[in-house]
């Protein structure tokens, strides 16, 4: 890597269209040093063979202690440090083993492929209801609002018996923490109100116990060790926000894929039984994670031929190894009949638990707008679309759709 190279910002036009700065620095700078929104410096991993790598590197912790010492060390702009509280860090996604190895199997056995099978009825009840909802409304709405959103987060929160009533709330509090362009206070404030309000719920279980995961949690232990009260909350915060972000935005971003491209759409239509395999590549073409989640390096690592110091902070692009040519034929194509993987839901120890509820939530969703809607399209041009300011997320702000 050429230290003399300018450092990339990641910035607006970056949010609104990362694939062209991933396709420049995959050829020009595949290991480059980046600064985020707040101004936080980091090292930015773009090529396919090189994000799988570092995805199982120990040597790429994510210890939140280790992080936020990290980051002590860093001279980020004053008040750019959001502040989340202990009982947001003790999950899944902060630890490595052999905590990691802990929180994951205490919490695995709600997310087989099995028991995720067993869902199916409910989800396509829970979807059948609000296109329902939408056929007998306005000729346009916000899939988002009224579909993409409201199907995960109703899964989810069955999932782990949390009350219809704050549903709207938890929507409010992960998008104002996933920013990266709001106030830090916001932010801050977002991640305060949230760790109350689950801390206070883990309470109700514990003291009343029901027939849900997060009763299943709260009870769980592991050669007598129970989960601690912050690794409760915490775990309870990890699956509410990546049990309903990922397939929101995998909806948003798919179905605007299939819009732009009618012939795609007309052969889906065509065979519905192409719907799994076009989730799939639905989730390499635009997937709803555009960056895994921040490691720090404990030791100098290389990667792509790149010496990585000790201490640094590391985000690694699932979004451009999904879109890395040298891995994918035509891979700024759709291709629903393309056989190779991918990277959407991560890789190693850290893949994403949840991947067998997002690809069947993704399934449903697909199937029922399919049916339901044959004249679904867009009801604004592309251009007036905008995309979430979220270093970590790819989701769109909304998506007005015409139904018939």
């Amino acid at each position: 890597m050429d230290l003399a190279a300018p450092v990339v910002p990641l910035d607006a036009a970056f949010f609104a269209d990362p694939y062209a700065l991933y396709a420049r620095l995959r050829v020009e700078e595949p290991v480059a040093r980046a600064v985020t929104p707040v101004g936080m410096p980091v090292w930015l991993v773009t090529r396919y063979d090189d994000v799988r790598e570092a995805l199982t590197d120990p040597r790429l912790a994510k210890d939140a202690e280790g992080f936020a010492r990290v980051l002590e060390s860093k001279p980020l702009p004053p008040g750019s440090r959001v502040a989340f509280t202990q009982e947001l860090n003790r999950h899944m996604l902060s630890t490595d083993p052999p905590d990691h190895t802990r929180l994951r199997k205490l919490v695995s056995r709600a997310f087989t492929v099995r028991a995720i099978a067993a869902l199916r009825p409910r989800i396509e009840a829970i979807a059948g209801r609000l296109a329902d909802r939408m056929a007998a409304g306005p000729a346009e709405v916000d899939l988002l609002d009224a579909f993409a959103f409201p199907l995960p987060m109703g899964v989810i929160c069955e999932l782990l018996g949390v009350p219809d009533a704050e549903r709207t709330s938890f929507r409010r509090w992960s998008n104002t923490m996933l920013a990266s362009d709001g106030a830090v206070d916001e932010r801050t404030a977002a991640g305060m109100a949230m760790a109350v309000y689950l801390t206070d719920l883990v309470a109700q279980k514990r003291a009343h116990p029901a027939d849900d995961v997060l009763s299943a949690i709260v009870a769980a232990s592991e050669d007598a060790d129970r989960l601690s009260a912050d690794e409760t909350v915490s775990m309870a915060f990890l699956l509410l926000v990546a049990g309903h972000e990922t397939t929101v935005n995998l909806i948003g971003n798919g179905v605007l894929a299939l819009l732009r491209r009618p012939d795609r759409l007309a052969e889906l239509r065509a065979d519905p039984d192409l719907v799994p395999a076009a989730v799939e590549e639905l989730l390499r073409f635009d997937g709803p994670v555009n960056l895994a989640t921040f490691r720090h390096t404990t030791a100098p690592v290389e990667v792509g031929g790149t010496t990585i110091p000790a201490g640094e902070v590391v985000l690694v692009s699932l979004a451009s190894a999904n879109r890395d040519p040298e891995h994918y034929a035509r891979p700024d194509e759709v291709d629903l009949h393309r056989e190779a993987g991918h990277l959407a839901f991560g890789h190693g120890i850290h893949h994403c638990l949840g991947a067998p509820l997002a690809r069947l939530e993704g399934e449903v969703a697909f199937r029922t707008l399919l049916d339901r809607f044959p004249d679904l399209a867009l009801a604004v041009d592309p251009a007036e679309l905008t995309w979430r300011q979220s270093i970590l997320m790819r989701g769109l702000t909304r998506l007005p759709v015409r139904l018939r």
